[in-house]
């Protein structure tokens, strides 16, 4: 069994360990005394923001050979890589579920067949779809209404019957909408907080879908962190799913452009665009479970939050969007922002 204390002098496997969850994750895991084994196709993260002392490898992880080879020793895996584009899905079905079901079934089928200890799946808020009320828990019925989360919710299932037939403890965390400095700013497909500053910094006014009241709660990275580092070291957590993340303070899209503009003494005028299809108004998760059982605590504010993108983004310097991902179905319902390239 895994120590309750939390992994030492173990072989760890973090997939996604270019981008935002995953590089602060390895941190952790390396600080706490283990060895890191990264993996990254770089889609969606920064090369530079792999941490010293990782073993790194650029690869998809639906190489399953490839897998099998760098599963020897590992202790523990942890999953967060996917290409986590919930509102492109709609458009682009094929790349995104290739890149969140198709990469995940080689990994997870190599980590069974080398038995690791344990397997801890990075899911999705999306899996909830649209539920009667909110904040959403984890004994709600997933009812995922776009692709990413249909594929998110089949990764989770597959997991789930793989390791309860082979002996092989493992745990599913659902974030949702993490911020903070390391995250891909210049993808005009997702992290709304990161876009609003990159485009304020140029100069340039937010673009805002539909009235902009969708509600959301954001997760600072490094509140999330250890959490999730509990839940790849505990036994006891075997078979859980666990949200991770605040339930306190939601925020509209429409107010959290507002707030941006305040840190930054920016003059907001935003531009507003159709509604998104299939998009969820209202998406908060209850954060109760986690502070249960993994101690879970809002330690972070989503001013301090938004002030460190700011930095971060300022620091590595602003950069013009990158439509780096190609749209599958163009049609009346394709959001002009990326046909046009209006960011």
């Amino acid at each position: 069994m895994i120590s309750r204390k939390g992994p030492r002098n173990m072989k760890v496997m973090v997939t996604g360990v270019a981008g935002l969850l995953g590089s602060f994750l390895a941190e952790k895991f390396i600080e706490s005394g283990n060895q890191v084994v990264g993996v990254d196709s770089l889609i969606g993260g920064y090369a530079d923001n792999v941490p010293p002392g990782v073993l790194f490898k650029k690869a998809d992880t639906a190489n399953f050979e490839l897998m099998l080879e760098l599963m020897d020793d590992i202790d523990v895996l942890f999953h967060a890589a996917c290409t986590a584009y919930e509102g492109l899905s709609i458009f682009s079905p094929s790349i995104v579920t290739a890149n969140t079901f198709g990469n995940s079934i080689p990994l997870f089928t190599a980590a069974i067949a080398k038995r690791v200890k344990k397997i801890v799946f990075c899911s999705s808020m999306a899996r909830y779809g649209t539920q009667e009320q909110t904040p959403f828990s984890e004994d709600m019925q997933p009812k995922p209404q776009d692709p990413y989360g249909i594929a998110k919710l089949a990764c989770e299932d597959t997991l789930r019957e793989l390791c309860t037939t082979h002996g092989i403890e493992y745990s599913i965390a659902v974030p949702h909408n993490i911020i903070g400095p390391r995250q891909k700013y210049d993808d005009p497909y997702r992290n709304v907080a990161s876009i609003m500053v990159n485009l304020m910094l140029q100069g340039r006014q937010p673009i805002i879908y539909g009235d902009g009241n969708q509600i959301r709660c954001f997760s600072f990275v490094g509140d999330v962190i250890e959490p999730l580092f509990k839940m790849s070291s505990e036994d006891c957590l075997s078979g859980e799913v666990i949200n991770v993340g605040p339930d306190e303070n939601p925020i509209t899209i429409l107010a959290l452009a507002e707030l941006i503009a305040s840190r930054m003494n920016f003059n907001l005028d935003p531009v507003f665009l159709p509604d998104r299809p299939r998009e969820v108004k209202m998406a908060t998760c209850s954060a109760n479970k986690a502070r249960n059982l993994l101690q879970y605590e809002t330690r972070t504010t989503l001013e301090e939050g938004v002030d460190s993108i700011i930095d971060y983004v300022q620091k590595r310097g602003v950069s013009p969007f990158s439509y780096h991902l190609p749209i599958e179905i163009n049609n009346n319902l394709t959001p002009e922002s990326w046909t046009r390239k209006l960011f």
